[in-house]
């Protein structure tokens, strides 16, 4: 067995292999691995003694169906038929929701799968990310599995939870050939393969319209219908519930917002969507983990890094609206305060001159009366002495004083 310092050395060797080239690696490791408990096991048997009292104490005894698993994961076919000789199903499942059928097209173990088969297992048992044994078969290229499991009614358009079908993740050109005939023969379109594909999301659709399914509920794992909407890529789902506003913050048991899940899984048309609605890149789970951290695709997680870039420059640029809006705005009232000062000044500027011009034409009016009397009074003084010419003399002297006081 590897130490664990080995494994993290090896990992930047493993991050650049195939997924076939993964598969059988991990093959490899299980043979080795299964050899070396054999190696023990039989080290175990020479060394134990020959005669132990028999405890009265019960021991450790597992279930009928984890024994079963175990018997086929080690290729122990005496035992594993003696298990379903006595009733135990075959289509017992581990915590991760794999069978033994799953197991044996992952091992290559042909006479096992006939063995299963045989006692009535499911060919098409899905785990929990609803692969089933044609997939586990597609993608380790296991030709004669493939023939075996289509021969006995394989379910050729099975979607698993990336949504893709057995010939999608098929790499072997044989297998992919063999599969992709099986289709011809069934008489599969691609309209066929089209609403095959979308029939989960078509269905979703149609309970969260009908009203069937709680737009916002979450389930056991905290996890709402966007969660499940954007693990799953459910595009049409997801346009559904934005338009319903239904938030894009909610968080399940483990800190996920549905914007982690589309990271996660890879669907990008469906995290953009998701950005465009007010989603959080910068959002973290409980092990504050971002989208970028989780996506393990180095160029979706580039994209998701612009995507960030972009959504916090548009932040700071509406900050930077706010406040220049806001500051225009004082600047308005500034200049509205001051013209209805600069008004109410004019107005009262103009009442004063208008007051001062008036009292000027009455200070006139009074000084011209008052010398039109003295006048008067002279002129008829100066006849009773004097001849006609003075009366020129004082008609001019008048008009002069007239004019100084104009």
């Amino acid at each position: 067995m590897m130490e664990h310092a080995d494994l993290v050395v090896e990992m930047s060797t493993v991050e650049r292999m195939s997924t076939q080239e993964r598969l059988q690696l991990a093959k490899r490791r299980r043979r080795a691995q299964l050899k070396s408990w054999a190696i023990r096991e039989r080290e175990w048997l020479r060394e134990r003694p020959v005669k132990r009292k028999k405890s009265k104490e019960k021991g450790i005894r597992f279930k009928d169906n984890v024994i079963l698993l175990e018997a086929a994961s080690r290729n122990d076919i005496a035992e594993v038929k003696k298990l379903l000789q006595r009733g135990v199903s075959p289509d017992s499942t581990n915590e991760d929701g794999l069978t033994a059928l799953h197991q044996c097209c992952i091992d290559d173990n042909e006479e096992m799968m006939k063995l299963l088969l045989e006692f009535g297992a499911n060919v098409n048992a899905e785990d929990s990310e609803k692969w089933t044994p044609l997939h586990a078969a597609a993608t380790c290229g296991h030709l004669h599995l493939v023939k075996h499991l289509i021969a006995n009614g394989a379910n050729l358009l099975a979607v698993n939870g990336d949504g893709n079908m057995p010939y999608d993740i098929c790499e072997d050109e044989a297998s992919l050939e063999e599969i992709e005939g099986a289709m011809a023969r069934r008489g599969v379109t691609q309209t066929i393969i089209d609403d095959t594909r979308a029939a989960r999301e078509t269905a979703m659709l149609e309970d969260l319209t009908n009203g069937l399914l709680d737009l916002e509920k979450p389930d056991n794992h905290g996890a709402t219908p966007l969660h499940i909407a954007a693990a799953n890529g459910y595009l049409r789902v997801v346009e559904y519930l934005l338009d319903q506003h239904v938030p894009t913050d909610d968080r399940d048991v483990d800190g996920w917002q549905p914007v982690h899940a589309a990271a996660c899984w890879g669907h990008i048309e469906v995290l953009e969507l998701m950005v465009q609605n007010g989603a959080d890149l910068n959002a973290k789970t409980k092990h504050d983990e971002t989208p970028a951290d989780i996506c393990e695709d180095a160029e979706l997680r580039e994209r998701i890094i612009e995507l960030k870039t972009e959504q916090e420059t548009k932040r700071l640029a509406e900050k930077r609206r706010v406040r220049r809006t806001q500051s225009n705005n004082s600047r308005a009232h500034s200049v509205r305060r001051t013209s209805v000062r600069e008004r109410g000044l004019t107005a009262k500027r103009d009442a004063v001159q208008e007051a001062r011009l008036r009292l000027q034409a009455v200070q006139v009016t009074s000084i011209l009366s008052q010398a039109t009397i003295s006048e008067t009074d002279n002129s008829a003084s100066v006849k009773r002495f004097s001849g006609d010419t003075s009366e020129n003399v004082v008609d001019d002297s008048k008009a002069k004083r007239c004019c100084i006081i104009i």
